[in-house]
């Protein structure tokens, strides 16, 4: 029967290769012989329930046809034809019969439970949002319904399995679709996500064919090329691949190794991919044609191997032991190449040979489905009918459950599906910790992507990383048998450049949502500060009771928001104020003006002025006390007082007649003013709580704050900060300039920007 199974896939491929469709239903079977195909591999398979899902999804579907012209049932049919070269269990082909029934008849989800129970009913509920999201998707859309489907297939890795195969019978008839943007919107969403997935859960037969139509499809003549380019490779080189099949066998079984020896062409998409990764010809490929070379125990692998490197010359480059570090998907085999003896025209061949065990080769050809084990009747009432079985640290949901972290995490979904692209696409790297545990990476990944790949919590505390015994920087790309020590610390930065170190799709969003996190806790931590300060500074009580009172009339959800905003600087602290002490801002001796730099009263701190004249602080130069100052008689009859250096004096020029001599009182307790500063920094996590730091140190309180000129290294912090005089401000910029994330610090006249 497993013959004949191949038989079936053979005949199907070519079918799908030919240039004229077939008018025949592709993949139609007879209900017996659908059960027979089961029964084959799972003897005490439920044959009334295949029966019955058989009869049900033919009647339903009644007499819909496919845009082939073929009976639509021929759909659903081919679909469980496909699940049972994977031996799927009875649930899952069961549900390939029907998983268009809900989409495309009257039938519910309901009915589907009432006849076939839980288990199929929520199979085929996934398999059909699946669909609709599908039925409704545009290219902006993809990657909402690549989340949907990740999450459909975290519950149960048996919907992406009927998805999978649904998608393979689609592709293989997508040359009926009339409309030539739709053939490649479909063949470009199957080469971005269905093949990757197939492949990481181990099914490769599906990721290559998937692979190979779709790449037929967006690039038909480079595919046409390479398709004659092998049937040329046949007719020269097929007979000289068979003797040395027949070769290898013999010195295989002088050995004493008992070994089954095959052969096989790579189809061209795979072979299109490996020229290019390789930047090599068509000629220089090595694994055009290869062998697979099947032995009984993993011991008789590695004896295979010494018996092909004793008698050819190996390609050192071309060599890899996937049996001590096995692939994510627990893919296990050997791989090498080898200069094999001349073609007839004389050039020496390089053949690649794969080398595995029968249980091995199970597990390479079904993927996850190679795992599964039938239960007995004992199984209780809403259990599923299969269990996934692992094998040392083979997790078959590893990639699906790292997807979904990713997506739960809250990232956007446009940026979520190009990490999980970089997750999907990626060759893999094996490294280990210094205990000895292996962990998978993508090719090019660094330590930061080793420490997030061992925990997050291990990401989180890195601060530097030792290969192989030595410190090296986070940037280094890691190398396969590289053992990786994560030095850590409870108080990690995160620098700006992490995210771009990073090529895992985990890491990024690991490194993003603690970026978040950090500065969410810094922006609360400075809100609180300035809050506290204004209001002390305007005696009155800062609470936080208070502040939830004021929430709906400062139109926010919780306290914590209100500290945000104004940490931020997208609240104004005199609004809070006025919330929470309705009048408070009124003319009086805890007046708030942090925005016109007017929080003290400038009679009482300076002598030499007119009686009964307004008095008015320049905010271009915004005068300080110790400072040297004048007074400028304006036309409204008010005082205007500058620096004795201020710029926008000099320019002004005013008659020598409006100046008045004034000076600051020696001691007045009561005299503390405004002014602005501006602080250039590095743009990180951390360093807008380490400028309040060194503000609160010098005891300057920030009345207000504002961030300008964000870009990816650096952002000045646009501050008005209450002093008591020019020398406090002198120390607390020195002390600013300091600081090794400071860039500048300066101080700047409130004219010079917008109002805070």
């Amino acid at each position: 029967m497993t013959d004949h199974l191949r038989a079936e896939e053979t005949n199907s491929e070519q079918q799908t290769a030919a240039p004229a469709p077939s008018r025949q239903p592709i993949g139609f079977i007879r209900q017996v012989e659908l059960v027979d195909r089961v029964k084959a591999y799972d003897p005490d398979a439920d044959e009334d329930l295949l029966n019955k899902a058989y009869v049900y999804a033919m009647k339903a579907h009644g007499g819909q046809t496919r845009a082939s012209g073929d009976p639509y049932f021929s759909h659903p049919l081919a679909v469980a034809a496909i699940l049972t070269s994977l031996r799927a269990d009875p649930a899952t082909v069961a549900t390939a019969l029907l998983h268009d029934v809900v989409e495309d008849t009257d039938a519910t989800v309901d009915d589907i439970r009432k006849l076939f129970g839980d288990e199929i009913a929520r199979l085929v509920d996934g398999v059909t949002k699946l669909s609709q999201i599908e039925l409704r998707s545009e290219a902006s859309k993809q990657a909402e319904n690549f989340r949907k489907l990740v999450m459909a297939m975290a519950d149960d890795v048996r919907v992406l399995l009927v998805k999978l195969a649904d998608r393979l019978h689609n592709m293989r008839t997508l040359h009926y679709i009339e409309k030539p943007e739709k053939r490649q919107r479909i063949a470009r969403e199957t080469m971005d996500i269905y093949a990757p997935l197939a492949g990481r859960i181990g099914v490769q037969r599906f990721r290559e064919e998937l692979e190979d139509i779709s790449y037929r499809e967006l690039s038909p003549e480079a595919h046409a090329t390479i398709s004659s380019r092998l049937e040329d490779l046949q007719k020269t080189t097929l007979s000289s691949v068979l003797e040395l099949a027949n070769v290898l066998r013999d010195k295989l079984a002088a050995a004493g190794l008992k070994a089954q020896v095959t052969s096989r062409e790579k189809r061209p998409y795979s072979i299109w991919r490996k020229m290019t990764q390789k930047n090599v010809s068509f000629d220089e490929l090595a694994d055009i044609y290869a062998f697979r070379v099947l032995v009984d125990k993993p011991e008789d692998c590695y004896a295979a191997l010494g018996v092909i490197h004793s008698n050819w010359r190996m390609i050192p480059t071309e060599f890899d032991d996937y049996i001590s570090a096995p692939k994510p998907n627990n893919y296990r085999s050997i791989h090498t190449a080898v200069i094999g003896p001349p073609s007839p025209d004389g050039r020496r061949q390089r053949i690649e040979i794969q080398i595995r065990t029968y249980e091995m080769h199970e597990t390479a050809e079904r993927g996850v489905a190679a795992h599964w084990q039938y239960k007995d009747a004992s199984v209780g009432a809403g259990e599923s009918t299969v269990e996934i079985v692992t094998r040392g640290q083979y997790d078959p949901y590893e990639t699906p459950r790292r997807l979904v972290e990713m997506f739960q995490s809250g990232e956007d979904p446009d940026e979520a599906l190009q990490y999980a692209k970089l997750e999907l696409f990626q060759d893999q790297v094996f490294c280990f910790t210094p205990k000895g545990r292996v962990i998978a990476l993508p090719k090019g990944a660094t330590p930061l992507d080793f420490a997030y790949g061992v925990h997050t919590d291990v990401g989180d505390s890195c601060i530097g990383a030792k290969i192989n015994g030595v410190q090296r920087p986070l940037r280094t790309a890691l190398n396969n048998g590289d053992v990786v020590e994560i030095l850590r610390s409870d108080h990690a930065p995160v620098p700006a450049e992490w995210e771009s170190i990073a090529v895992m799709g985990k890491t990024r969003s690991a490194i993003r949502r603690r970026i978040k996190k950090m500065q969410h806790e810094d922006h609360v931590a400075l809100g609180r500060s300035i809050a506290e300060s204004v209001f002390t500074g305007a005696h009155l009580e800062f609470s936080l009771k208070g502040v939830r009172e004021a929430l709906k009339r400062l139109g926010k959800d919780s306290v914590e928001d209100v500290l945000v905003a104004i940490g931020k600087g997208d609240l104004p602290v005199a609004n809070l104020v006025e919330a929470v002490y309705p009048g408070a801002s009124v003319e009086s001796d805890s007046e708030i003006r942090a925005a016109s730099l007017q929080a003290f009263r400038p009679r009482m701190a300076i002598a030499g002025l007119t009686p009964g004249a307004p008095v008015k602080m320049a905010r271009c130069c915004t005068p300080l006390p110790g400072e040297r100052i004048v007074g400028i008689r304006q036309n409204d009859g008010s005082i205007k007082v500058h620096t004795i250096y201020c710029e926008t004096l000099a320019e002004e020029d005013p008659p020598q007649e409006r100046w008045i001599d004034l000076k600051w009182r020696d001691r007045e307790e009561a005299a503390t003013a405004f002014t602005r500063i501006t602080t250039t920094v590095m743009n990180g996590v951390g360093v807008l709580s380490e400028i309040a730091g060194i503000i609160a140190r010098y005891g300057v309180s920030i009345a207000n704050i504002r961030l300008q000129n964000r870009s990816r290294e650096f952002i000045d912090f646009i501050m008005d900060v209450e002093v008591k005089d020019a020398r406090q401000l002198t120390q607390m910029l020195a002390g600013l300039r300091a600081s090794p994330h400071v860039i500048n610090a300066e101080r700047t006249g409130a004219g010079d920007h917008d109002e805070l």
